[in-house]
């Protein structure tokens, strides 16, 4: 049963910007780069401390992160590590034979299949800098 004091707490979606984005290895400079030319470090920086994040950019930014625009907006960390160490004490108690406490799906899988997309795009993004760089000497 989730707590009526976490129900009622503000998801901050700025925050969540930012958590991603340092997952993924993402500095706020190559963010605002995919963002556009009226981005940059600093507003990335004001960014990620809104609360709400208008809808458009939220969208844009989870494009560039490659992660669904609702985890952005609905991921509360809190809640997060709640539900685990909530399912991860069901082990140590007897539970009813009905009760089916398996996953359908592997945990490791899904951590190994995010840390290879996390692999992916930051290569993607290291092959962009390349880029951009190479082109900057070009004109330069």
């Amino acid at each position: 049963m989730i707590d009526t004091a976490m129900q009622n707490k503000k998801i901050h979606q700025g925050r969540n910007i930012k958590r991603f984005r340092e997952m993924l290895g993402i500095k706020q400079e190559a963010l605002a780069f995919e963002l556009g030319d009226d981005w940059n470090q600093k507003k990335v920086s004001l960014l990620e401390q809104k609360e709400i994040v208008e809808s458009d950019v939220l969208v844009q930014v989870a494009q560039i992160l490659k992660v669904p625009a609702e985890a952005i907006e609905n991921f509360d960390e809190e809640q997060a590590i709640n539900i685990i160490s909530n399912t991860a004490s069901f082990d140590n108690c007897q539970q009813p034979a009905f009760f089916n406490n398996q996953p359908t799906f592997n945990p490791l899988d899904k951590m190994v299949e995010l840390y290879e997309r996390m692999l992916k795009q930051q290569q993607e993004m290291i092959d962009k800098l390349e880029k951009l760089i190479k082109t900057n000497k070009k004109t330069g």
